[in-house]
């Protein structure tokens, strides 16, 4: 029988936001990450260091921060 080598690949998620700076946590409460928060550039979009979530500008976005 063949050596199976098994992977474990994580879906990347993109979402498209109105602000220049999100926070991600992971999403998974006690098994997500550290809470980070991340500058947009207006250029366009940011991707988190722990999850690799992709955060895209919307066209319409006002340079303004997340509200918490």
């Amino acid at each position: 029988m063949a050596n199976q080598q098994h992977t474990h690949q994580q879906t990347q998620e993109s979402e498209i936001v109105h602000q220049t700076t999100v926070s991600c946590d992971g999403g998974g409460g006690a098994l997500g990450h550290p809470k980070v928060f991340l500058e947009i550039p207006t250029n366009g979009d940011v991707m988190c260091p722990y999850c690799s979530k992709h955060f895209i500008l919307s066209g319409d976005a006002a340079n303004t921060p997340q509200a918490h």
